[in-house]
């Protein structure tokens, strides 16, 4: 599949602040089913965007602004051309080991009753790791009611599902501490889907998971979806949790308050 994808981020500060310090991660990399067509990011007003790669492979763009500035505009327009992998993934950059992602984040450690609810997963699979995530794929899509409300913020893993609601990114952590307190490595992945029910203009982008199976490698579970993923995702960035794999994060200088309008369109 050939998927267009065109992200809007408008941040207005009232009064004009001093400055402006942003790090991007919004540029998928290739990798075996997703080859990257064209990728471009645009900021208004112009500054120099310094291209690196953080801990995890993701490329990053740093922008840093002096002000004073009422309006900062960052823009993505690109195409990426998908196929099916069934969930597996292959040739990505992998820059640690793979124990790492059994380290839990405050926004993804599990308390006991998401503990309990992993394991009532492992006694129905029988000790096969592939059929648990599947197990914890199906329960958490099941039990967990996808928030798409796009002012509703990311809370932990434990305060979502103990509301049986919650943001993708949400619905990912639980699956991630799920996961992790069975002893097998899983970690976040922010992206965008490409949505045959839901195809217009939205506020909010993706997120799912992958866990590391032995033999087979790291696979990919969208929770919120109730699947692998498909063609219809694009995967951007990785990290522990969603934090470490938010499209931007940074600051701005002095007392202005902070305003922010996001549109995404996911095209076939």
């Amino acid at each position: 599949m050939r998927i267009r994808v065109a992200h809007s981020m408008v941040y207005r500060y009232e009064p004009p602040t001093t400055g402006v310090i942003q790090v991007l991660r919004l540029t998928p990399r290739n990798h075996v089913g997703q080859y990257v067509e064209y990728w471009r990011i645009d900021v208004t007003p112009d500054v120099r965007l310094a291209a690196h790669e953080d801990a995890f492979g993701n490329i990053t763009h740093a922008l840093t602004l002096d002000g004073p500035i009422e309006e900062l505009r960052v823009e993505v327009d690109g195409a990426v051309e998908t196929q099916n992998t069934d969930g597996v993934v292959r040739g990505t950059l992998e820059r640690f080991p793979t124990n790492l992602f059994l380290r839990d984040t405050a926004m993804t450690q599990a308390d006991a009753a998401i503990r309990s609810f992993a394991q009532e997963a492992r006694a129905a699979n029988d000790g096969n790791t592939l059929a648990e995530l599947h197990g914890l794929l199906d329960r958490v899509h099941t039990r967990i009611a996808c928030e798409t409300d796009a002012a509703r913020s990311l809370t932990n893993s434990a305060q979502a599902f103990a509301t049986k609601r919650g943001t993708v990114g949400d619905i990912a952590h639980i699956f991630i501490g799920a996961a992790r307190s069975l002893g097998i490595p899983a970690r976040y992945v922010a992206g965008y889907l490409r949505r045959e029910r839901d195809p217009e203009e939205h506020h909010h982008g993706h997120a799912w998971a992958e866990a590391h199976v032995p033999d087979l490698g790291w696979v990919a579970f969208d929770p919120t979806e109730g699947l692998c993923p498909t063609d219809a995702h694009v995967r951007v960035a990785i990290g522990l949790d969603a934090l470490g794999a938010a499209p931007v994060r940074g600051m701005r200088y002095g007392s202005a308050a902070e305003t922010t309008a996001v549109a995404i369109k996911v095209d076939q």
